[in-house]
């Protein structure tokens, strides 16, 4: 009696356990059932094809670049280099293809060698430099970041079209990017769970010492493990380049935090011995569902970075209870765990698929076509200029009566390139979109147009594409007003120095070029130094205070934002507006205020609101059939203290 009493307890205690050990060891999955799930519910454009191939192509290089980076977790290492080691061996095709003749075959040759030798220098300095892996990695980040700004002069470099067919669809179905990103993930699979060097990584992320005394010459392993983070990082910088069909000065910038955050959400283990690749593709997908259901939802980006944070955290918290209730993920493919691990990832997509089937008919029918809907991608929401264009465009989207989805790109053409997609797909009556940069936009205004989406284009071009509308002040007449604001005030003559936006966007091109062509009427105005400060206010104070130490003397500053300018005036603390005079450029609200207060000479002012109203009403326009003008210019205007109280911005 008692005996059958012990076995009823455990069997119960064992089902409960079973299934307990089962959410734990498949938390990923499970998660990701929940969010397709949750976003179907919440958004009848979620599950279309056409926005699931997007979540396929907008985890795919994050998927790639974080399959290397599985291998050096599982050692118990950490590779902080990978984005800018991709976005290296981009540039590298790029020059070599382009610039310097080598053939596309050499050139790939010659990317992937990029990779692995960065690989392999971290590995070097690991290994036998005894270096902690953060800070060797860490290092390598800021070198491969400062070559590629070198060898692309910080623009964008044309990428050969038979590269850039690795960005299309096969059979105008099927994108490239997805299949390279399956192809990839099983290599990674196959090196994790059949091979002698994937057996070494779960050895060295177990114990290091045990698996040095026990014969395995871990010095060597760890060289092969950084490589293979490399070329695998080289792959992803590609992919990510034939998407923008332009290798970006500025690309995979930050992308090392979400291919780290995939591999631990996935279930691997910071502390090493520990990891799979199915969990890391998981944890890619999970990170681009959630972007691209909150685009589809409407979430504010600054929302969106919070919930990414949130779900992150809740990732290292399921691993650390997952340890504490002693469930080990599959470490090395062994085992036979193999058979039932099929079958959950079976049962899960069976699941998945019916209740996303029902889910479905929630939206049947439900859309209404009385409102007009429209999306506005920015570059950026870091920075007050463009803060005004959406507030502009905002409060003309709530008087015509507009549903308007405004995005963050944050100054990553690649996420623009998403946003972009994901506007298509939900079929949005129109679009309008601020560059992060014109040449890396054109693939997904093509695919826009393709699908009879008019495209307004704000403040920016979009090169190689067509948009219906371009509504922008001219970046180059308003350098060139700057230039002469600066040199009038110092009377023709005096040493300035020139703050640079951030290198690779064409606002600070095209300011800079307007700078240099209205200083040419100038000859005895002396530039003495020029340094990019990337539109950042802090920057602008650092940069500016370091220059003062190498000239003292200078007398004008020309900024390409008022930002700059603003950080630039706090370094020359009284000398601003007195014996030195700062010209900035966008006319923000802080920037008239130090324009109005004397410590700003001048702004040569965009309008900003204008331009975000202007291009609504042009979407509008162009959604109900009606005429547009091709380019829409809203005047440039320097505000100086005589004018700043009668302009409105």
């Amino acid at each position: 009696m008692a005996t059958d009493t012990l076995k009823s307890t455990t069997g119960a205690g064992g089902a409960s356990g079973g299934l307990r050990r089962l959410l734990l060891d498949n938390g990923a999955l499970t998660a990701l059932i929940v969010l397709v799930v949750a976003m179907s519910a919440l958004s009848g454009d979620f599950l279309t094809t056409d926005n699931l191939l997007n979540v396929g192509v907008q985890a795919a290089v994050t998927a790639i670049l974080a399959f290397g980076v599985t291998f050096v977790i599982v050692s118990a290492g950490i590779d902080l280099s990978v984005g800018s080691v991709a976005a290296l061996s981009a540039t590298v095709l790029a020059w070599s293809a382009t610039s310097a003749g080598v053939p596309v075959f050499l050139a790939v040759l010659l990317a992937l060698a990029t990779g692995i030798a960065c690989g392999l220098v971290n590995g070097i300095l690991i290994s036998y430099g005894k270096l902690p892996p953060f800070i060797a990695t860490l290092a390598m980040l800021s070198v491969a970041r400062g070559l590629l700004l070198v060898i692309s002069e910080g623009s964008p470099i044309a990428f050969p079209d038979s590269v850039s067919r690795l960005g299309d669809a096969l059979g105008g179905w099927l994108p490239v990017p997805v299949l390279v990103m399956v192809v990839m993930g099983l290599i990674a699979a196959f090196v994790l769970g059949r091979t002698y060097i994937g057996r070494s990584m779960y050895a060295i992320g177990g114990n290091e010492e045990a698996a040095r005394l026990s014969g395995l010459r871990v010095k060597k392993q760890k060289l092969a493990i950084y490589a293979f983070s490399g070329v695998f990082a080289a792959v992803a910088g590609v992919v990510l380049a034939a998407r923008l069909s332009s290798a970006q000065p500025q690309a995979a910038d930050g992308y090392e935090l979400d291919a780290i955050a995939a591999v631990v959400i996935g279930g691997a283990s910071l502390a090493g011995g520990t990891g799979k690749a199915s969990g890391t593709l998981i944890g890619a997908l999970i990170l681009a569902v959630l972007r691209n259901g909150l685009n589809l939802l409407n979430v504010s980006a600054f929302w969106q970075q919070v919930v990414i944070g949130v779900v992150i955290a809740l990732a290292v918290l399921l691993d650390t209870a997952r340890r504490k209730a002693g469930v080990t993920p599959v470490a090395g493919g062994a085992g036979g765990g193999k058979g039932k691990q099929a079958t959950t990832y079976a049962l899960a997509a069976v699941v998945t698929v019916a209740i996303v089937g029902a889910t479905s008919f929630l939206h049947n029918g439900s859309s209404s076509a009385s409102t007009p809907k429209m999306g506005l991608s920015l570059s950026t929401l870091n920075n007050p200029f463009f803060v005004q264009i959406r507030a502009g465009a905002q409060a003309e989207a709530k008087k015509l009566g507009v549903d308007l989805t405004v995005t963050d790109a944050q100054n990553d053409a690649s996420q623009q390139a998403n946003q972009l997609q994901n506007f298509t797909s939900s079929g949005l009556g129109a679009i309008i979109v601020n560059p992060v940069d014109s040449d890396a936009a054109g693939n997904s205004v093509k695919a826009a147009d393709q699908a009879k989406i008019p495209v307004i284009a704000v403040d920016r071009g979009v090169n190689n594409a067509r948009t219906d509308t371009l509504v922008a002040s001219d970046n180059v007449t308003g350098g060139e007003l700057a230039a002469k604001t600066i040199a009038d005030k110092l009377g023709g003559k005096g040493k300035i120095v020139i703050l640079q936006g951030q290198a690779g966007t064409s606002a600070a091109r095209e300011r800079a070029q307007g700078f240099a062509n209205g200083l040419k009427a100038y000859p005895g105005i002396q530039v003495v130094a020029q340094q990019p400060a990337d539109f950042d206010r802090t920057k602008g104070l650092d940069v500016m205070s370091n220059l003062l130490q190498a000239h003292p003397d200078v007398q004008g500053v020309i900024a390409a934002n008022d930002e700059m300018a603003l950080g630039a005036i706090k370094a020359l603390g009284s000398k601003a507006g007195t014996s030195v005079s700062v010209v900035g450029f966008d006319g923000t609200p802080d920037g008239l205020k130090a324009v109005e207060g004397g410590t700003l000479y001048a702004s040569v002012a965009q309008q900003p609101s204008q331009l975000g109203k202007i291009a609504v009403d042009n979407a509008l326009k162009a959604l109900q059939g009606k005429k547009v003008e091709e380019t829409v210019k809203v005047p440039v205007k320097v505000v100086t203290k005589e004018n700043v109280a009668g302009f409105s911005g």
